[in-house]
C-alpha cells in the first residue's frame, strides 16, 4: 500500500504559488528566461553535493572551462537567481525600459518567484547561491551577443545583502551580472521556461529538459544518444548509473507526464523528446520565414495573449508557417489569439 502511494504521487515540487501573494503578483508578469549558451553547454553542476572539479566541455571549435571555489561550482537550482534576473531584464526591454547588469531585488520575490520556500533555509540557499554563483569561472570562446571572450569570467560579477533583518535574513539583494550574461540579455539570446521549471526535483530533470528546450524548441521531436546526452549534462557518474537515473526520469514522465513541454522516452540507447503543445496551435510543419511585422502587431499581440512573451510567440509563429500569409501582421496576432485561447496564460 505504501509503494502504491508512493508510485501515484507527482513527481514536482508542490506548488508554492497556488495562492499568489499580493504584493509579488507583478513578478510573475516576467516569464522565466535562460540564456542559450548555458542552456547548450554543461555550465551548471547536476551534484547534489559540492562539486569541486574542473571540467572542459567541448562542441567543434567551441570550449567551455568551468573552475570552482572552493565551495563548489554554480549548481542548476543555483542558475535560479539568473533566470530570475535575466526575466526581468527582458521583461523591461519588451516594455521598451532601459536595463542594466546591476540588478536589485527583494530576496522574498525571488524565493517566491522560483517556487522556493521562505524560512530562514530559504534565505540560507539563497546566500549560498550567491557565494557559488560568484565563484565559479568560465574560460570559453562561445559568442554572445556578437562578442568572443576568451577571458575567464564569473556569472555574476558581485553581489550585496543590502539589507538584512534582525534575525539575520536578507531583505535586499543588488547582484551585478557578467558581460557575458549581460550580453545574452541584451541580444535577446534567451528562450521562455515553463514555470513548473521551478518544481522539478532532480538536477538531473532541470538539465535535460533545458536541453529539450534548446534542441527540441518548437519541432515535433528531437533524438539524442544517451553517451551525448551525459557529456551535455555534465554528469559524472558511470553510463549505467547514468542510464539508470535517465530510465527513472522516463518511467515517471510516463506514469506522470511531469516534464514540462516536452515527453521523454528512450529506445535503446537514443532518448527522444516529443513536443506536448505540437498540436496545439493548430498550424502545419515548421518552415522559417522572413517576414517584417509593423510595431502596432506586437502591442495588438499583448492584448490578445496576456503574459505571453509575444517574441517567444513570434518565433513559434515563423517556425509553424507553411507559406507565407497575405497580411502578416493580422496573421500573427491571430495566432497569438488562438495560442492564449488553447494555453491561456504561461
Amino acid at each position: 500500500m505504501v509503494g502504491e502511494n508512493t508510485n501515484s504521487r507527482s513527481p514536482l515540487l508542490p506548488d508554492r504559488m497556488q495562492q499568489a501573494d499580493f504584493f509579488v503578483c507583478d513578478i510573475f508578469d516576467a516569464a522565466p528566461k535562460g540564456d542559450m549558451a548555458s542552456m547548450e553547454h554543461p555550465i551548471f553542476s547536476i551534484s547534489t553535493k559540492p562539486d569541486r572539479r574542473i571540467r572542459r566541455y567541448e562542441n567543434g571549435q567551441n570550449f567551455v572551462e568551468i573552475t570552482p571555489s572552493m565551495k563548489g561550482l554554480a549548481t542548476v537550482h543555483d542558475r535560479d537567481v539568473l533566470i530570475y534576473c535575466i526575466s526581468q531584464c527582458i521583461a523591461a526591454l519588451n516594455e521598451e525600459r532601459e536595463v542594466s547588469p546591476i540588478i536589485r531585488f527583494r530576496a522574498y520575490d525571488i524565493l517566491k518567484a522560483t517556487n522556493r520556500g521562505t524560512d530562514g533555509r530559504g534565505y540560507e540557499q539563497l546566500r549560498a547561491a550567491l557565494e557559488r554563483l560568484q565563484g565559479t569561472v568560465i574560460t570559453t570562446n562561445l559568442i554572445t551577443g556578437g562578442k568572443e571572450e576568451f577571458d575567464g569570467f564569473g556569472l555574476i560579477d558581485r553581489f550585496r545583502i543590502v539589507r538584512e533583518t534582525r534575525d539575520g535574513r536578507m531583505q535586499e539583494v543588488e547582484i551585478r551580472l557578467s558581460d557575458w550574461v549581460f550580453n545574452a540579455i541584451r541580444h535577446r539570446e534567451v528562450l521562455t521556461l515553463h514555470r513548473d521549471y521551478f518544481r522539478l526535483r532532480k538536477p538531473l530533470e532541470r538539465r535535460i529538459y533545458e536541453l529539450a528546450r534548446k534542441h527540441c524548441g518548437a519541432k515535433q521531436e528531437w533524438k539524442i544518444g544517451l553517451a551525448k546526452l551525459q557529456a551535455k549534462c555534465g554528469s559524472c557518474s558511470t553510463a549505467k548509473e547514468f542510464r539508470r537515473l535517465v530510465m527513472s526520469i522516463v518511467r515517471q514522465d510516463g506514469q506522470h507526464a511531469h516534464m514540462p513541454d516536452y515527453a521523454v522516452r528512450m529506445e535503446n540507447d537514443m532518448v527522444i523528446f516529443t513536443n506536448r503543445r505540437s498540436d496545439q496551435a493548430g498550424i502545419a510543419s515548421p518552415t522559417p520565414l522572413h517576414i517584417r511585422l509593423d510595431p502596432e502587431a506586437y502591442h495588438d499581440a499583448r492584448a490578445v495573449a496576456p503574459g505571453w512573451d509575444v517574441y517567444v510567440l513570434e518565433q513559434e509563429w515563423r517556425e509553424w508557417m507553411t507559406e507565407p500569409p497575405r497580411n502578416p501582421n493580422a496573421a500573427f496576432i491571430g495566432f497569438c489569439k488562438k495560442v492564449f485561447e488553447k494555453r491561456g496564460r504561461p
